[in-house]
């Protein structure tokens, strides 16, 4: 297996290598089903594929005004390795997140998710960009629950907001 850090500071929102560093859209997620076309990622599909580490991620259920925020997280391991792609911009390197379609516990949630990579596919990801890999994980491997809406204030940083409500 193929593992390093780059050990720098990469923020979230994908500039590509071409456009100037002040570009008014960053993209933080990426369609699987796009990636290969559209001219935004298909240099960072071929050169720059990364895996983000997660120990989970929310989603909000509703409509606007009364949105549920749950907590999704791993049922087998610690964290969850997202599919991503990144690159770097005069100084500043940018990431983004490959989504792909629900699988069924994300549906009763949102209709798309992370791609969720299994471990066993990280190299094939990393140094083959397999495109194949891009798709649902199991249901299987995955929970969520209803946590309190604290979580719709950044300045709110704590434990407290992953509990179950």
């Amino acid at each position: 297996m193929v593992y390093f850090w780059i050990g720098t500071v990469i923020k979230w929102g994908l500039i590509p290598s071409w456009a100037k560093s002040d570009i008014k859209v960053k993209p933080i997620n990426a369609k699987a089903e796009t990636i290969r076309e559209k001219p935004y990622f298909r240099s960072a599909f071929k050169k720059h594929r990364c895996i983000i580490p997660a120990s989970g991620f929310y989603e909000w259920r509703g409509s606007k005004g009364s949105k549920q925020p749950f907590a999704i997280y791993p049922l087998n391991d610690d964290y969850f390795g997202f599919a991503g792609l990144w690159e770097k911009n005069e100084d500043l390197e940018t990431f983004t997140i490959i989504t792909t379609e629900a699988n069924e516990i994300m549906k009763e949630i949102h209709h798309r998710m992370p791609v969720i990579l299994n471990t066993n596919d990280y190299d094939k990801w990393l140094l083959e960009g397999e495109y194949d890999l891009l798709k649902p994980c199991p249901s299987e491997e995955m929970s969520f629950h209803k946590i309190s809406s604290l979580v719709n204030k950044p300045s709110n940083n704590s434990v407290d907001i992953l509990m179950k409500i």
